[in-house]
């Protein structure tokens, strides 16, 4: 008597979500997952991408190290492997000023250079990848370290200088916890101070939910729809007197919501699954969970 196999199960799972996804209203959502959510292996990424009718895909560490510390024959071979799966890249993840605030010294100064080296990086990596959306940071507080307006003037001054130096490129600020952006209300501070309009955010409102904001409907509210460039999706919970991240549809955040509050307010481009959350069955396994609740959420949009 035939007995399926696990793969036989998954690969009949992830047929059955596929034809979900093309059935749905929303067949067209810009959906995408952080290829190294899945697994460091590109190929084994594109993979589960392609069962499961997904188009899109956010770059961030390929085969283990981030894609800016790859040599390019890397990314070609990266990008080639996406092609053949009929994945596009919607935005390469950097880590471009995510670090401490660097004091305007000689020293500070040679860790601005070594910023700006990367930006380079990331921009070349970025065009091979085709396309125009580079993920960066704000700066990150030093432990202990409050924000003032003095070390607010001076990210800002430095947001606007990368603008300039990335022209032809859109820069899509990440807002994170322990960062000067970590909230939807920090972002609209962005906003008000750096107009260059190649400067942009990756809405993450899970990480803004991290850092004590209601980040839907409140947090959402203070922003400008039209300067997302991208947007990160997941789930999130308070447990122990913490936040954990969560299986979608197992957290408190109103992913429904939210994604209703995009459309209504125009937003075309994409999401990412960032999972974060893991299972002991694995990353993959994981990734696999919180795309099945976020589909689940995506047919009552």
């Amino acid at each position: 008597m035939y007995s399926p196999t696990r793969r036989d199960l998954l690969a009949a799972s992830a047929l059955l979500f596929a034809r979900r996804l093309r059935a749905l209203p929303l067949a067209d959502l810009k959906l995408g997952i952080t290829t190294d959510e899945i697994h460091d292996d590109v190929l084994t990424a594109a993979k589960f991408l392609q069962q499961y009718n997904l188009h899109w895909a956010e770059i961030r560490n390929i085969w283990g190290p981030y894609n800016t510390a790859q040599p390019m024959e890397k990314i070609r071979e990266a990008g080639k492997i996406l092609d053949e799966h009929g994945i596009r890249v919607s935005i390469e993840g950097t880590g471009f000023f995510k670090i401490p605030l660097p004091p305007d010294t000689p020293e500070g100064q040679k860790k601005l250079d070594a910023q700006w080296a990367l930006l380079t990086t990331a921009m070349e990596r970025a065009k091979a990848f085709g396309t125009d959306r580079i993920r960066v940071f704000t700066f990150m507080l030093a432990k202990g370290e409050t924000a003032d307006e003095k070390s607010y003037a001076r990210v800002w001054e430095l947001t606007r200088e990368a603008a300039r130096r990335a022209k032809g490129f859109r820069l899509a600020v990440e807002n994170i916890g322990g960062g000067y952006v970590a909230t939807g209300a920090e972002a609209a501070l962005l906003f008000k101070n750096v107009k260059q309009d190649n400067i942009g955010l990756t809405w993450d409102p899970n990480n803004a939910g991290e850092s004590g904001e209601q980040s839907f409907p409140e947090g959402y509210r203070k922003l400008d729809p039209a300067r997302i460039f991208h947007v990160h999706l997941r789930d999130y919970k308070h447990q122990d007197g913490k936040v954990v991240w969560a299986r979608v549809g197992d957290g408190e955040f109103d992913n429904l919501g939210q994604i209703r509050a995009l459309l209504k307010d125009g937003y075309k481009g994409t999401f990412t699954l960032e999972t974060h959350w893991r299972d002991p069955k694995g990353k993959m396994y994981s990734s696999e969970q919180s795309l099945k609740g976020l589909l689940e959420v995506i047919a009552k949009v």
